[in-house]
């Protein structure tokens, strides 16, 4: 397959294009801008290198002079958004501008619903998602633990984070799919789980929902497991008695 690489390479350590000839007809940029689009508009299993070659209006096997696999689209693709970082200026409390962080990383994940499916190690190396670890390891400047340690709550924050918004967005998507209202739904898993509470065989989980006031407040759940993230990570929290 023209431009497909016989040993590992990683696609920021290779020519926009390879060989020689005219001036490439696309950036790397154009190509992400197209997957991007793509994903958005049709889900992250509607791209690929025929589809986005469509939307760009070239040949499927020229788009492989310019990328040599679906996974270096994919790399293409979380670089692209996370050029909407926003990398503010520290404000010197590490804990409020990592919980910024966070915020910043459920919203651009909302806005693309697919990029929870790509949040993996092996993209997380492309030069967008580099500035954006380099903002937070600024932010934590005024925490007073290893680097090592640092780039360790960076990952399970941005876990939790993750993890929180792939349920949101599947809650969202099996809603839309469901032939009755969420109401409807919610009120059969609850009468059903009404009736196993009731025969005796769950005392624990029966005491649990007792202590349950009302309905759950999921933005403040989330909240919760971000701060006990960082209270993982604060010595000032940890010397409490």
């Amino acid at each position: 397959m023209a431009g497909r690489a016989a040993v590992p390479e990683v696609i920021w350590a290779r020519p926009e294009r390879t060989g020689r000839g005219p001036k490439p007809a696309f950036t790397r940029a154009d190509i992400a801008a197209a997957a991007v689009r793509i994903a958005d508009e049709r889900g992250l299993d509607a791209v690929s290198m025929r589809h986005v070659a469509a939307e760009l209006g070239c040949g499927t096997m020229s788009l492989y002079n310019y990328v040599p696999r679906k996974e270096d689209l994919y790399e293409l693709m979380i670089d692209a958004i996370g050029a909407e970082h926003e990398l503010f200026e520290p404000t010197g409390d590490w804990r409020a501008d990592m919980l910024r962080n966070a915020e910043d990383t459920r919203a651009i994940m909302r806005r693309h619903t697919w990029a929870p499916r790509l949040m993996a190690g092996v993209y997380g190396f492309s030069p967008n998602t580099l500035r954006y670890l380099e903002h937070c390891l600024a932010c934590l400047e005024p925490l007073d633990v290893p680097a090592g340690t640092k780039t360790e709550l960076i990952a399970l924050l941005n876990g939790v984070v993750t993890t929180y918004t792939a349920n949101d967005i599947a809650t969202v998507e099996r809603t839309r799919a469901m032939p009755w209202s969420v109401a409807e739904e919610n009120a059969v898993r609850m009468a059903y789980l009404g009736s196993q509470v009731a025969t005796g065989a769950y005392p624990r989980l029966a005491a649990a929902f007792m202590e349950q006031s009302g309905p759950v407040d999921l933005e403040a759940v989330f909240r919760r497991a971000l701060e006990r993230v960082l209270d993982a990570f604060d010595p000032d929290f940890r010397k409490k008695p």
